[in-house]
């Protein structure tokens, strides 16, 4: 069941940082703090416990659900709240509070009825429910999607308004399917989490609201939180926080976006935010 979210809940720990002007470190997972082999790359993860050491909160915000993200949540042990379902969803996993939970409620619909039959050939289409992903309109793309996110993809969704609905193209070059989606859903938020992938969510979802009505939540100031991204999903995130870096071989929009455009995923971008975080601590008086 959702929380509501005008009720008092206890903030997680978010001790201030020594000197750390940003408390926290917002970091996308696939291709900024996970590499195309789907591990932590380690250099990030020694980096992000260095910060943690000096008191900083790390958060992760993710397009996965989180059975998904919770390997990597636990992998860091993380105790913080995770952004998740691109941010229609918040989460508490110590508890399983649901701090934000969004659906496509009256568009679910139009999208069951008009959108998916008149997708291209080739196209496959997912919903996501609960904790669970459920096959929608079957293509090849989806085996190598579920083996990369190691979900298990299920058939006859249940009744009930999913929280999303994924699109997955078999080739680059989404733009023939966003027109498509906005002609049938012109309300819904639109994001595109890869080069092949387009995310139908709720309106008013995506990491920049969840991580603001986090940071509301836990009563931190977004002066204080520094966030990383690579894909255009990450770009309202990226340019929220008081310090928006993107990651070096991530998409053009989020490079725009950001304050600071670092290195490459899988040399470490996580960790050079971090090192740049700690130079500007060291410089202050």
């Amino acid at each position: 069941m959702s929380a509501d979210p005008t009720a008092p809940s206890p903030a997680p720990a978010t001790a201030p940082g020594l000197g750390l002007r940003y408390q926290w470190l917002v970091t996308d997972l696939d291709g900024t703090l996970v590499d195309r082999r789907l591990r932590i790359v380690r250099r990030s993860a020694q980096a992000l416990r260095r910060y943690q050491d000096l008191g900083g909160t790390v958060v992760i915000a993710t397009g996965r659900n989180e059975v998904s993200a919770g390997r990597y949540h636990r992998e860091l042990g993380l105790t913080t709240p995770m952004i998740v379902y691109n941010g229609a969803r918040v989460v508490d996993p110590r508890t399983g509070e649901r701090l934000l939970d969004l659906n496509l409620g009256a568009f679910w619909p139009t999208v069951r009825d008009e959108l998916l039959p008149a997708l291209p050939a080739g196209t496959g289409a997912v919903a996501f429910l609960g904790e669970d992903a459920y096959v929608l309109r079957p293509a090849p793309v989806l085996v190598a999607y579920a083996a990369r996110d190691r979900i298990k993809l299920l058939a006859d969704p249940p009744e009930g308004a999913p929280t999303k609905v994924m699109l997955f193209a078999d080739r680059p070059g989404l733009d023939p399917l966003v027109r498509l989606a906005a002609r049938h859903c012109p309300d819904a938020t639109l994001v595109q989490s890869e080069d092949t992938y387009l995310e139908i969510l709720p309106i008013g979802a995506g990491k920049e609201a969840a991580l603001r009505h986090l940071a509301r939540h836990c009563g931190v100031p977004m002066a204080r939180v520094a966030a990383i991204g690579d894909n255009p999903n990450d770009t309202g995130m990226v340019r929220a926080a008081a310090l928006g870096a993107a990651v070096g071989d991530g998409h053009e929009q989020v490079r725009r976006a950001a304050d600071l455009v670092v290195g490459g995923c899988a040399q470490g971008a996580v960790a050079d935010l971090v090192e740049h975080i700690l130079v500007e601590r060291s410089r202050r008086p």
